[in-house]
């Protein structure tokens, strides 16, 4: 099955909750310190707790953040034998300048999606990063899933990149793609980080990777084999959110390999990050 498309409506009031927000993600994450947004960090956690939803929700969602006219493409595979459960929601804003990549988690009544998240399978799944030399190990599962639908993301966020609409590849928007974002929640945000480190800075992905402003993460598990200082020019662009009581991000034990996080880790305690 192809893609899914539709055209993201308006909203009458208390909504939007942000007037011009396509403005305001054109210009964040610009300059250096990449500091994390709150503006950002709530949009794209709001869109990675609703990507567990169908596309009319997660569309009518981003509208009422202020997305109104947004072009909202779902792009999934599904292979239950080979634990492949990938849902990539993106959204693209009316004026085209600004994209939102959010990647599906863990489906709570799905078995085999969890089955899939405890596959580690370190010896099988590598990582190339973008000096072509380096390869990172990485849970296979994770990998696995973000395979199995990249294709078809970079091919939607190309045609971004060169000024058309994702609801009608035919049709034209005022601007190219100048900003991406991507966020995901669990294994969504596991799915983010390996996106982000696949793309980043790679010349076979440059109309997509000179794009990417920053990645936000909500309940994220570990998903590689690496020390901090593995990229850095992304991983000051990456943001981790871990809320009180949360045993994801933790995951997997260390019994099971030598995972660990990169990127910059915010805690939610009293009321604020």
């Amino acid at each position: 099955m192809g893609p899914e498309r539709i055209v993201g409506g308006t909203c009458e009031a208390p909504f939007p909750v942000y007037r011009d927000l396509a403005e305001t993600l054109a210009s964040a994450h610009l300059t250096p310190p990449f500091g994390r947004d709150r503006t950002v960090a709530h949009v794209l956690g709001t869109c990675a707790g609703y990507a567990y939803a169908d596309t009319d929700t997660v569309s009518t969602i981003m509208a009422r953040l202020g997305l109104e006219g947004h072009a909202c493409v779902r792009i999934a595979q599904r292979v239950d034998a080979m634990l492949i459960f990938s849902t990539a929601y993106i959204v693209q804003s009316a004026c085209g300048r600004v994209a939102v990549l959010c990647y599906r988690g863990t489906e709570p009544t799905n078995l085999a999606n969890w089955l899939g998240d405890a596959e580690i399978g370190f010896e099988s799944s590598t990582l190339s990063l973008a000096d072509g030399a380096t390869q990172v190990r990485v849970h296979s599962g994770f990998h696995r899933n973000v395979r199995a639908t990249f294709a078809d993301v970079l091919r939607e966020l190309a045609v971004a990149a060169e000024g058309r609409s994702l609801a009608d590849h035919a049709r034209g928007v005022d601007h190219p793609l100048e900003a991406l974002y991507v966020t995901g929640h669990s294994l969504g945000g596991a799915m983010a980080l390996l996106f982000g480190l696949a793309v980043f800075g790679n010349p076979a992905h440059r109309a997509v990777a000179g794009r990417l402003r920053a990645v936000y993460t909500f309940g994220q598990p570990m998903a590689l084999d690496a020390a901090p200082g593995l990229v850095p020019a992304l991983e000051a662009r990456l943001f981790r959110h871990v809320i009180p009581r949360d045993p994801v991000p933790a995951l997997p034990p260390a019994a099971w390999g030598r995972f660990s996080h990169i990127g910059h880790e915010y805690r939610y305690a009293q009321g604020e990050w």
